[in-house]
């Protein structure tokens, strides 16, 4: 039940997340955009999630990652706040965590933990949201309450490696 409620939540994810890019060598490309990721971390195994620009799976904290860039769409000027709203929608008896502005890849993100519920299944989320070059950053974590703390921990380092840059 759980591995499909997170399934539904990177469908859910994806649904809003622009498409066509390419991924090697720990750099992602798409429309004139690159971004660089440190190692992923030991134990995740990259998936094929539709719409996602790269997700992966962390089978020892039955959590998954996705991250999605969207450039040059109508929603790029909304707050932060706005644009994490609606990467948890379709989510229900949300509680929120932690709600802060950080910096990231040298711009401001909006940085969320929370628990919430995708199809009646509770979940724990760690979003990040962040604008850059008329861009707009998704990183989402999700996991199950009992085996969250762990994976957050190796998505929080792989996530502040990440850095964005227009392509060559």
């Amino acid at each position: 039940m759980r591995r499909l409620a997170l399934a539904a939540m990177l469908a859910v994810l994806a649904v809003a997340c622009g498409h066509s890019a390419s991924f090697d060598g720990g750099v992602l490309r798409k429309n004139g955009v690159a971004v660089r990721f440190d190692p992923v971390p030991a134990g995740w195994s990259r998936i094929e999630v539709e719409g996602a620009d790269a997700a992966y799976r962390d089978e020892a904290h039955q959590g998954s990652f996705l991250f999605d860039v969207r450039c040059h769409q109508r929603d790029g000027d909304a707050p932060l706040a706005s644009l994490t709203a609606h990467l948890i929608m379709g989510t229900t008896a949300r509680q929120v965590r932690l709600e802060e502005t950080v910096p990231f890849d040298g711009r401001e993100a909006r940085h969320t933990r929370m628990s919430a519920k995708l199809d009646g299944v509770p979940l724990e989320y760690d979003l990040y949201v962040m604008k850059k070059d008329d861009c707009v950053y998704d990183l989402v974590y999700v996991a199950p309450a009992a085996r969250f703390d762990g994976g957050a921990a190796e998505f929080e380092r792989f996530a502040a490696g990440m850095r964005g840059s227009s392509a060559p």
